[in-house]
């Protein structure tokens, strides 16, 4: 097996670095503004054991990229109609990955530090995930 080039917290400090990213209260705050969206790309697992933001949308991290271009068979309108999108995980580690990714598809996204756990720390709005 290779090594990786980079240690983890390295690839994550890059990744964190190469786009927005929004604390727990900035990315809250704009949720206030018309044409936000946040995007939940947490595993299904994770969301029926532990819910989700209010309001969140639920892309799963491995069809991001289908869901978010307009000339694939799995696109979503509400992504495309979205002035903004900010990502979120757990922690933030895949949210800083997924978001340095799409930019580097050219998209405009950013994402939460933190994540999911400093939401709920914070005891801000969590409902469950409902199918």
């Amino acid at each position: 097996m290779q090594t990786p080039k980079t240690s983890f917290d390295n690839m994550i400090a890059q990744a964190d670095a190469d786009v927005t990213t929004y604390s727990v209260e900035e990315a809250q705050s704009r949720l206030q503004q018309k044409g936000v969206l946040l995007v939940d790309i947490r595993d299904i697992r994770e969301l029926e054991r532990d819910g989700r933001i209010v309001g969140a949308r639920h892309v799963p991290r491995g069809m991001l990229e289908f869901w978010l271009y307009p000339d694939s068979p799995y696109y979503r309108d509400y992504l495309g109609e979205a002035s903004e999108i900010i990502l979120y995980c757990n922690r933030g580690w895949r949210s800083a990955l997924a978001a340095s990714q799409m930019k580097d598809l050219g998209l405009i996204v950013s994402h939460m530090d933190g994540g999911f756990s400093e939401w709920k720390e914070k005891n801000l709005p969590v409902e469950m995930f409902e199918k």
